[in-house]
């Protein structure tokens, strides 16, 4: 049985040495763990293959199983981002602010890790090797609990950075695996607040939500993206084809693909036909409000429930406004905070769009799926941050830290 309590005492005495650790041991590691990933990549596939044969045949669809899914692009894709996170600036004794008080003290503001960060994820081997990073490149110790899905690939991985730790002279607790995936294990790890000083739940909208509403340990919540590409009256329609095409169906089952098109009324006569089409191409399925209706064939009616849902999946829904206002409005009201773009040539009406929309990346002509930590130049991410307190958006090393001040005096005493 997994003792979650000697891991996590495990994780705390590897996180009080990794703070001893200088830049350069760090980035050294960094790159033996990236260097390791690539040699060990057979091993890591042939585990990968066995998740992929359960997901399968337990009927996973084909967008959750390209989740599941690792490759030697993918595999080089992860080691690369490690490779990035060792080339990016130490955030650990960065100092934020300092000055003099009235009283003669010296005050620095330094950041520092936050500890021991448990990180609970679904289907996306990818994320053991991404906070495995991020953290140790923080100071922090990693807690990683992923699902059923893909333990065999998340053994793999793990079991290869922790070698690569031990070759390196360093606590392979720095980074440790839960083995047993059972909600009974889930549970009490959300209740480890003797070890654990933050958690991230990472996965569904209905997942990160169990989350947030059974852990006891403080919550980072991240991912659920019910994201929206808004087409406005001045929109280059080209540009809006090309830029839906690539948020919705370059790979569908992640957070930051496009989940929702809104139209202005003025171009969708013209715009809505070509979309569709192309859409269709690939498969995509077609919900939409009464004037998507009336204007393409073959469309689903759009139900209260399709505006707030994330699916993850070859479908869309689709809704016509009036205005730039009307389309803010409904963005607002069904959106999960996550990542929202706006088509436009003008430029009032993207000011506008990105001063009000309530969302932790917002673009303007571009594609949603730009939110990511390694396109922000982050190297990888622990995650989207979707909420407004610790971090918000793509969240890279320097946001796994938080801050301690630093006094220095000579004698002062209060009066």
């Amino acid at each position: 049985m997994t003792d979650l309590n000697q891991m996590g005492k495990a994780a705390q005495k590897a996180e009080f040495g990794l703070g001893q650790l200088g830049t350069l041991q760090k980035n050294k590691a960094l790159v033996k763990m990236a260097d390791d990933l690539e040699k060990n990549s057979a091993a890591i596939l042939a585990a990968n293959a066995k998740d992929l044969a359960n997901a399968k045949a337990n009927d996973m669809t084909q967008a959750m199983q390209d989740r599941l899914l690792l490759d030697d692009d993918r595999i080089k894709g992860m080691a690369d981002g490690l490779r990035e996170i060792a080339d990016l600036e130490d955030p650990i004794g960065k100092i934020d602010r300092g000055w003099t008080t009235e009283d003669g003290l010296d005050i620095v503001q330094e950041r520092v890790p936050l500890g021991v960060i448990g990180i609970i994820f679904e289907a996306r081997p990818n994320v053991t090797v991404d906070a495995a990073g991020l953290c140790f490149k923080s100071g922090n110790a990693a807690f990683l609990r992923g699902g059923k899905e893909a333990i065999n690939s998340n053994i793999a991985l793990s079991d290869t950075l922790r070698a690569s730790l031990r070759e390196s002279g360093l606590d392979e607790n720095a980074v440790q695996l839960v083995h047993d995936t059972s909600h009974e294990v889930a549970q009490e790890m959300m209740e480890l607040s003797e070890y654990l000083d933050v958690l991230i739940p990472r996965g569904s909208g209905r997942f990160i939500k169990m989350v947030v509403n059974k852990a006891k340990v403080p919550i980072i919540e991240t991912g659920a993206g019910n994201c929206h590409i808004y087409v406005d009256e001045f929109a280059d329609l080209d540009k809006a084809l090309k830029i839906i095409i690539n948020a919705k169906v370059q790979r569908p089952s992640v957070c930051n693909a496009a989940e929702k098109v809104i139209v202005h009324q003025s171009v969708a006569a013209t715009f809505l036909p070509t979309l569709v089409k192309e859409l269709r191409k690939h498969n995509v399925e077609i919900r939409g409000d009464q004037e998507t209706q009336d204007l393409i064939d073959n469309v689903i009616p759009a139900t209260e429930e399709d505006w707030s849902t994330e699916y993850n999946d070859y479908i869309i829904a689709i809704k016509v406004v009036s205005d730039l206002d009307s389309a803010i409005k409904h963005i607002n009201k069904y959106n999960t905070q996550h990542s929202e773009a706006i088509i436009t040539d003008n430029y009032q009406n993207s000011r506008q769009f990105q001063k009000q929309i309530d969302a932790a990346v917002v673009y303007v002509n571009a594609s949603t799926r730009f939110t990511d930590g390694n396109k922000f130049g982050f190297g990888a991410e622990i995650g989207i941050s979707t909420q407004k307190l610790h971090a918000r958006g793509p969240m890279g090393a320097n946001e796994l830290t938080t801050t301690k001040y630093l006094v220095n005096g000579n004698g002062q005493i209060r009066e």
